[in-house]
Parts: structure tokens; C-alpha cells; sequence
């Protein structure tokens, strides 16, 4: 088991990949990819039991399914940093007749992916789906999902967060990344979802908050304890506070780098401020 150090370590090696793949192609999404590595460093390297000797049933193992499919960026890193495919297949990113496209796909047989994903609003049903077919298997294994604030303005979320808890889907945990940031200005210009903790608790759901969601030790905890909570009959939500664009001191604290690449300089920069390196690719 990694300690801190050396999850905060691969934190960093995820931000560079991040943003050399984004920079490369001046296309891509570093804002949320930025904002979400700790939480799916955390997820893939302590909490998941997962095999990397990757089988899309998933039986005997936990499961992801990434809903905002445009932080495919950070997905992918850490899927080749954990074991998945080869590191140097980060530089196929978004390239024609990749596996690696813009948003996640099973293309041929993408290994840690398990649907396609992008139009948003659709993941929290196919991960309701993937924890039922659990229970009905009596497999005893946890599903995870990560979703986009800003994806909550879909309807299906709601519909899906209301089958859950009514069906009793009590081996799910969803993430919130609660950036308060879309790719057109804040959630309260755009659409705001007003206290989304007293709404999941109105759809019957389990929740927990974490205000450190970018803070590794914090999000190992939050995890952890969202796990005592399953199998009690309610389904567990996690509202984590994140910072689009963490650790690169010029996408923070503004939703302009939700879907914009850096150029030469601004790459040089950023990659200063992450300069641990497990070996880029």
C-alpha cells in the first residue's frame, strides 16, 4: 500500500500528463482533469480492489464508471500509471484511430473502461445497472461513479438518483466533483443547483461532504468512510469540493480552462510548478 507521500508523488506525475496530452493537441479538458487527480489517485491506487488484468464483467472486483467524460485526461493517467495499458499510449491521446479519444470509449477493448461517455448525465444509470447485477450475483463489491456538478442540470441524474434510492442500491458510491465551475461560467450564473446536500438527502440518499477534495489524505478518509456506510439500504453520495484546474496556479480559481489548452509557455510553466516525475511518457 502506497503511503501519502507517494500518492501525492503520482498526483503530480498525473498533473504533467495531464497537461502535456491536453497541450499536444490543443484540445482537451485540463480544468476538471486537474481538479479531480487526487480524488481518482486515491480511488485507483488505496481504495478500489480492482485487477488490472483488465475482464469487462467486473465480477469480483470494484467498479468505475467515469460520467463526465471529458476529464478523460486524468482517467487516463491513471489508468496507465496504475497498470492498465502502457504509459507511452498517453501520447496517442485524441490522435485519429486512437483508443485514447476525447471522451472515454471501450474501443477496441480499451482496458479500465467499461462504457462510453460524454454526453453527460447518462453514467449514474449505468452504474445503478453494474451494482444491481452485483446484488443479483451476490457479489459483494462496491460500484463507484464520478460526475461533474454542472452534469446535475440533467435530468437523468435525478431520475437515476431517485430509482437508486427507491430500489435500495445500497453497494453505490457517487462522487460529485463540486467545483462550482462549467465550461460557460460558474454554476450559479449558468444554472445553479442551490444546497445539493439537502437535495440528495430529500432523494433519500446517504451523504457525505468533504471541503479538502484536493487534499489526498482527506479524500482517502472521505472514501473510507462513504464504504462503512454501504449496505445499509440507502445508496452513498459524496460532495467533494475540488479546485478546477488544481496545481497550476493560472487555471485556478476561473472555469476559462475547462476546455482549453495551454501553449508552449503556459506548458513550461505549469509543468514547473508539478515537477515530480515518475517518468513521462
Amino acid at each position: 500500500m502506497k503511503n501519502i507521500k507517494e500518492l501525492e508523488n503520482i498526483v503530480q506525475q498525473v498533473r504533467r500528463d495531464i497537461l502535456r496530452m491536453v497541450h499536444a493537441n490543443n484540445s482537451g479538458h485540463p480544468g476538471g482533469s486537474l481538479g479531480c487527480a487526487e480524488f481518482l489517485t486515491a480511488l485507483y491506487f488505496r481504495i478500489m480492489k480492482h485487477n488490472t488484468a483488465f475482464k469487462m464483467d467486473g465480477i469480483g472486483e470494484d467498479l468505475f464508471f467515469l460520467s463526465n467524460g471529458h476529464i478523460s485526461p486524468v482517467f487516463y493517467s491513471v489508468l496507465s500509471r496504475i497498470g492498465y495499458f502502457d504509459i507511452k499510449e498517453l501520447s496517442s491521446f485524441r490522435k485519429i484511430n486512437s483508443r485514447l479519444q476525447g471522451h472515454p470509449t471501450p474501443y477496441e477493448g480499451l482496458e479500465g473502461v467499461r462504457m462510453a461517455s460524454g454526453s453527460l448525465g447518462q453514467g449514474l444509470s449505468v452504474s445503478i445497472g453494474a451494482a444491481i447485477t452485483k446484488k443479483l450475483n451476490n457479489d459483494p463489491n462496491i460500484v463507484y461513479t464520478l460526475h461533474g456538478d454542472g452534469e446535475l442540470q440533467e435530468g437523468q441524474v435525478w431520475e437515476a438518483l431517485m430509482y437508486a434510492s427507491a430500489n435500495k442500491v445500497d453497494n453505490l458510491i457517487v462522487t460529485i466533483d463540486y467545483n462550482k465551475k462549467q465550461i460557460d461560467g460558474s454554476l450559479e450564473d449558468v444554472l445553479t443547483i442551490g444546497n445539493l446536500s439537502k437535495k440528495l438527502e430529500a432523494f433519500d440518499w446517504i451523504v457525505l461532504e468533504e471541503k479538502n477534495g484536493n487534499n489526498i489524505a482527506s479524500v482517502i478518509d472521505i472514501l473510507e468512510l462513504a464504504i462503512s456506510k454501504t449496505k445499509k439500504q440507502k445508496p452513498v453520495a459524496i460532495i467533494l469540493h475540488t479546485e478546477m484546474g488544481n496545481g497550476v496556479d493560472f487555471m485556478m480559481g476561473t472555469h476559462k480552462w475547462h476546455g482549453s489548452a495551454p501553449n508552449d509557455d503556459q506548458l513550461e510553466i505549469a509543468l514547473s510548478q508539478n515537477t515530480e516525475t515518475l517518468g513521462d511518457y
